[in-house]
This record gives structure tokens, sequence and C-alpha cells, in this order.
């Protein structure tokens, strides 16, 4: 850990979000404290008010975590933009595709009644409303490690369905009022900025995968201003395309194909258009899971091979991995029972740091090139997702929606989790630290 934190200058990059020393303990080592707690298998009260050798209070602790001026997402994408560029990037050819992922997931707080703007959300998994958040998260993904580079808790917009409002009077210029207007607004409003602000941070990165949920053409014509989609599509009659000379929607565009013979996992594409004079490829590939016969998958950037668009949007599944291992190895939504929201995007931005801390880990224990300029030269990279595997992917990302296989996809992600967390437990227990040339 103590390796981590100066490689990447931690401490640094606290001062350079505003995160500094108001009195007391220092931010380093209040947030040092809260990291470690995961891997420990404790939480704040466990592992700091019962214990007798800690150097702070929990107080101390719940202070540090509410602070609304602590500008937690300049730390977040400071951070993955120095742990991306000087050691992932260097890492892989230039010709390989670098990607952002972008997903919603569920942050329950099921227990809870008097958290700041806490709401009824629907969680598609179980099909039914809970208490809690959606969390909308940002990553990039090189085929290999994941980066979470941005995330927003998202309350409902509609005031019917939240269950507490603003608790906390602010200064409009701080950073915790902006979070809590961002928290009120619709999620398809905030796509746009978050990529801008991704790209901006000089993070190399050629496209945007979503899910379905995301597959709007209004949406899908602002992004494709700043970067290429690649997006699963939902066959619904609410959304229509452009394609010879009418306005049809998913189906009826896939009786009109001409479908390849035989098993062929890719059945067909086909050029649509998507409003405003643009066009997008969609590729239609065979499912024999869930019951759907076919899945689509459209792309704004028509030059790109049919394989190709399958095999790149195969990489988003590194999101589901990731918010697999945050809920149940790293503790997002179980370690703190806080009922402040800035509290709330602090500690989630401390589960992202593990996260990023165990893909760092993760990378050196498996890729040779990380050992030096010699192995650089004399070792191969690591090898991109394939055809065949993104295939599976994408497949087993239907199990979401199918309750009584979810748990085949859940096990085989698990299974995928298990090797770093343990190599990370054994460093943290024995107190090892980084060491990483790149």
């Amino acid at each position: 850990m103590e390796g981590f934190l100066t490689e990447f200058k931690i401490g640094t990059l606290l001062n350079r979000a505003g995160i500094r020393k108001i009195r007391g303990i220092s931010p380093l080592l209040a947030l040092r404290t809260v990291f470690e707690l995961a891997f420990l298998g404790r939480n704040i009260y466990t592992g700091v008010h019962l214990n007798e050798t800690a150097s702070m209070g929990k107080d101390v602790l719940y202070r540090f975590l509410r602070y609304e001026r602590f500008n937690w997402r300049r730390f977040l994408g400071s951070l993955a933009q120095v742990v991306i560029n000087t050691f992932f990037v260097p890492l892989t050819d230039e010709e390989r595709e670098k990607v952002l992922v972008l997903d919603i997931t569920i942050y329950n707080r099921c227990r809870s009644r008097s958290v700041e703007l806490l709401s009824r959300v629907y969680d598609h998994c179980q099909d039914r409303y809970l208490n809690g958040f959606r969390l909308m998260l940002l990553g990039w993904s090189d085929g290999s490690s994941f980066v979470p580079l941005d995330h927003i808790p998202l309350t409902s917009p509609k005031k019917k369905n939240r269950i507490q409002g603003i608790t906390k009077k602010l200064d409009a210029r701080t950073c915790g009022a902006r979070r809590r207007k961002e928290a009120l607004t619709k999620s398809t409003d905030l796509i746009l900025p978050m990529v801008k602000r991704a790209l901006g941070l000089f993070i190399p990165a050629k496209y945007l995968l979503m899910d379905a949920g995301f597959a709007f053409p209004v949406l899908i014509r602002s992004l494709m201003q700043t970067i290429h989609v690649i997006c699963m599509l939902k066959n619904t009659a609410k959304i229509h395309y452009d394609y010879a000379g009418q306005s049809l929607t998913l189906s009826q565009i896939y009786k009109k194909i001409r479908k390849r013979r035989g098993k062929a996992q890719i059945k067909g594409s086909v050029l649509v258009g998507i409003g405003e004079n643009k066009s997008a490829k969609i590729v239609f590939v065979r499912s024999r899971r869930g019951g759907a016969k076919w899945l689509a998958v459209l792309s704004t950037d028509v030059l790109l091979p049919d394989e190709e668009v399958i095999r790149i949007y195969g990489k988003r599944w590194d999101i589901e991995v990731f918010f697999k291992m945050a809920k149940h190895y790293l503790k997002l939504d179980s370690e703190v029972q806080v009922r402040d929201f800035d509290s709330i995007v602090a500690h989630s931005t401390i589960v992202m740091l593990r996260y990023i801390f165990l893909a760092v880990q993760q990378r050196i224990s498996s890729d040779e090139r990380t050992l030096g300029p010699l192995f650089m030269d004399t070792s191969d990279e690591m090898r991109d997702l394939s055809l065949a595997d993104a295939l599976i992917r994408i497949l087993s990302l239907v199990y979401d929606r199918v309750r009584d296989l979810y748990a085949t996809s859940g096990q085989l992600i698990i299974e995928i989790i298990e090797v770093t967390m343990k190599e990370a437990l054994r460093l943290i227990s024995s107190g090892a630290g980084l060491k990483c040339e790149s």
C-alpha cells in the first residue's frame, strides 16, 4: 500500500483537489485508514472506534468524509489520468483500442430512511423498487484492465419518489452544492459532460461503450460529435431507424436484411439513419440465451468490420466485474451507514481508489512487461479480447435480464475476482509495497 501511495503521489493529488488539512489529522492518513478497512475485513466502528491502537477516532473520519468543499471528482480523475498514462498505456500497443465504458448500478440503502436525497429506485435484476441511489459510472479499459474515471450518485428527479430531500444548507459555489444539483438531474443529460471531462484529461479512448438503457438516437447523435459510440440496442416499438426509405423498428429491419446462412454467430449487418443525416451500423448477433433469437449492437463508426464491432463491445464486461467487486468485496454499499450525501460521494470515491490499486496489482502480477525496460522489449503484450471471448461476454450480459440464470454469470465474475482479491489481501497483510516500472 505504501508503495502505491508513493508511486502515484496520492498526497499531492489530494492537495490539488482541495483535500487539505484544516486541523488535526492529515487527509492522507485519514484516506489511508478508510482505504485499508475493506482489506482488513473491518468497518469504521470495528476498525477504528473499537481499536485502541487507532491513530484517530471515528468522529475524525466522519468529518473527513462529509466535508462539502473536498473535490473528490478532481481527485479521482487526476489519479486515473496518472495511472492510465504512466502505467497502463506504456504496456499496450498504440493500435489497441482503448475505450470508455458507461453504465448504472443500484447503490442499495434498503435499511435507511434518513439518508439525504434517498429515493425509491427500480432494480432490474430483482424486478422491484429499492431504497437507494442509481450510481452512474464512467470507466476506462484497454481490454485487460479497468479504471473508474467519474461517478455520480443519482436520486430520482421526481419529487414523489424521493424519500428525503436536501437537508444540508450549502454555499452554491461549493463542490457539495454542485453534487446535489447533479444528483437531481436526468442521467441522459449528464453523460455528454462526463465524457468530455474524461477526454479533457487526455486519456486515450476511441469508443464509448454503453448498455441498451442509453441507446436513444438523440443521445447517440450528441455523443458521436465527441467520440464514436458502440452500444447494445433495445428491441422496442418506440424507437425507429431510417432504412430503405422507411422509418422502421429494430424487428422490422431484422426481417428485411439478408442473413448469413447456417449457424453463423453474426447474422448480418446494415447501415441505418439515426436522424439529422447521421448514419450508424447495426450488427445482428445470434442469441441462444434468455429466449431471444438475436441481439443487436450499434456502432457509429460505420467503417468498422462487423467482427470488430462485437469484439470491442465485449470490453464492456469489465464494468460488470467492477460493480460485482465493488459491492461484494470492496464494501461499496455496506461499509459505512452515513446519512450525509457528501459522505456517500467520498466513500464511493475511496472504493474506486481501492479498485484502481487492485487493477495495478493485478497487472503487475500477470504482465511481465511491468518488470522494466528489458522485459518491455522481450515480452509479448498481454492478449487483447478475442471475438469468441467477446461473444461469450455479450451473451452473458443477457443473464442480467433473466433471473434464473443470473447466478451463472455472477459465479463467473466471482471466479475472476477472487484471484485478484487473494493477492491484494496477501499484499496488505504483509505490508509489502508496489514496485512498478513502466
